[in-house]
């Protein structure tokens, strides 16, 4: 298991090497990325902030928790900072011996992150898109 919480930009690759071993016939990879709209407004940018040893360590709780439960291989990357429209915010990837193992894992510890890990959103809105 490897959790990794940076303000530098987010690698797919190294999230997968991580991961992936010998045993492990199925491999899932999710990125969640900054959409151009947040609440209905139109963002540049996304800034991440968190209590960023508290958020490791939940983080890591939760991606342990699923590895445990699934049998699978976690690595979970999240930035922090000003990550503009486009950029990876998150990527998780999961290796298991199957794919229904490897995909439950990764839900699991996106779900845990989303509703346990403290980290937070503020949007960044264009002067155009704000109200007068």
């Amino acid at each position: 298991m490897e959790t990794r919480i940076t303000r530098d930009k987010l690698s797919f690759d190294q999230a997968f090497e991580s991961v992936k071993a010998p045993g492990f016939g199925a491999a899932v990879l999710f990125v969640g990325t900054v959409r151009e709209t947040e609440e209905g407004r139109k963002v540049s940018a996304i800034n991440y902030e968190a209590y960023d040893q508290m958020a490791l360590t939940e983080l890591a709780k939760g991606a342990m928790a699923a590895e445990e439960k699934h049998g699978a291989h976690l690595a979970v990357f999240h930035r922090l900072g000003a990550v503009p429209v486009g950029e990876a915010s998150i990527v998780v990837a999961a290796a298991a011996a199957h794919r229904e193992e490897a995909f439950a894992a990764c839900r699991a510890v996106v779900e845990h992150l989303k509703e346990n890990v403290p980290i937070w959103k503020t949007a960044f809105i264009p002067a155009e898109e704000k109200a007068p």
